[in-house]
């Protein structure tokens, strides 16, 4: 029987050990500057560490910030030349 609890009790410690880290939307990370600031320092530093994920989300939250709402260029038609005078 204490073999048991202990057993249990290693088990639930470990298991609060690896809880996953919170994860942070794109969106949270827009409405956020200094996080999204935090999380590309840490991407920067160790991506492995600070995992594919997060490192996507905050390179496409900037990505957002830096292009605003996406809106494709869409340049004027170039000018007809001018015709030369008639003599």
């Amino acid at each position: 029987m204490k073999t048991l609890l202990t057993t249990i009790a290693c088990t639930l410690l470990l298991a609060a050990c690896n809880k996953p880290a919170p994860t942070e939307s794109v969106e949270s990370l827009l409405a956020n500057p200094e996080r999204l600031k935090e999380v590309r320092a840490q991407c920067k530093a160790d991506h492995d560490k600070a995992g594919d994920a997060l490192c996507n989300r905050a390179s496409e939250a900037t990505r957002r910030r830096f292009m605003g709402s996406g809106t494709p260029y869409t340049p004027a038609p170039p000018a007809a030349p001018a015709s030369a005078p008639k003599d």
